[in-house]
């Protein structure tokens, strides 16, 4: 599809009231869907993190039952596509939990509108998660990878 015509597309989106759209043609398939705020309803659903917490143990305070925070930077994904470890489906992948990355070295592929987008490093450090399976569908801002 011509880049005009998505991009005119993209903007009849934005500024309608229309929330998705998507066109079929000859030389592919389009769907555009407009990010919105939250919806109520769906916020019902959510509960307070303490009542996910376990009941508290005679002396402990709550601090110790929390979670503990992540340290180290976290790669997130620049878009919305499929994740991939590998170039290819036979090759090795870009990086292993404690593999040594440098910034700007390519330690993933995400696959979006069928054009392979190679992810680089944007810390340099020790990979110490990896935290989305081969062929997975990431979103935009997606933690990827955790590198200390």
């Amino acid at each position: 599809m011509d880049l005009r015509k998505l991009k005119t597309l993209i903007d009849l989106v934005s500024e309608s009231n229309i929330s998705e759209l998507e066109i079929a043609e000859a030389d592919g398939k389009v769907r555009i869907v407009k990010a919105g705020p939250p919806i109520a309803s769906s916020a019902s659903h959510i509960q307070p993190m303490q009542a996910a917490l376990p009941p508290a143990l005679p002396g402990a305070s709550s601090a110790a039952l929390a979670e503990p925070v992540e340290t180290g930077h976290v790669v997130k994904s620049p878009m919305v596509g499929t994740f991939y470890r590998s170039a290819s489906p036979g090759s090795d992948a870009f990086v292993e939990l404690g593999a040594v990355v440098k910034m700007g070295e390519p330690i993933c592929i995400i696959e979006a509108m069928k054009i392979m987008n190679e992810i680089e490093a944007d810390a340099a450090g020790k990979i110490r998660e990896i935290l989305c399976e081969n062929g997975q569908a990431v979103e935009f801002g997606q933690p990827l990878f955790i590198i200390e």
